[in-house]
């Protein structure tokens, strides 16, 4: 159990019964609450900021040949990764 835990167990204990009861009801609405911290919110970007984000992509190119490479070469890319070393 980390001390910090141990110090709010503490405090509860000096806590009526009544507060233990409405502590108990904060944490669990606390819980169902969706966990999302700003870190994780969904971030909107302008049209803008993609370009130049394909410029491999000749116009010459097909597309799906394109893909086809990028996901071969991340796929060599995650088998390095997986061999021990």
């Amino acid at each position: 159990m980390s001390p910090q835990l141990e110090q709010v167990l503490q405090e509860v204990e000096r806590l009526t019964p009544e507060e233990r009861l409405e502590l108990v009801q904060r944490v669990v609405e606390g819980l169902r609450k969706p966990a999302m911290p700003d870190a994780a919110k969904p971030v909107k970007h302008r049209i803008s900021e993609f370009y130049g984000i394909a410029s491999g992509l000749l116009p010459e190119r097909d597309a799906q040949e394109w893909v086809n490479e990028l996901r071969e070469n991340w796929s060599e890319r995650e088998a390095q990764w997986s061999q021990p070393t």
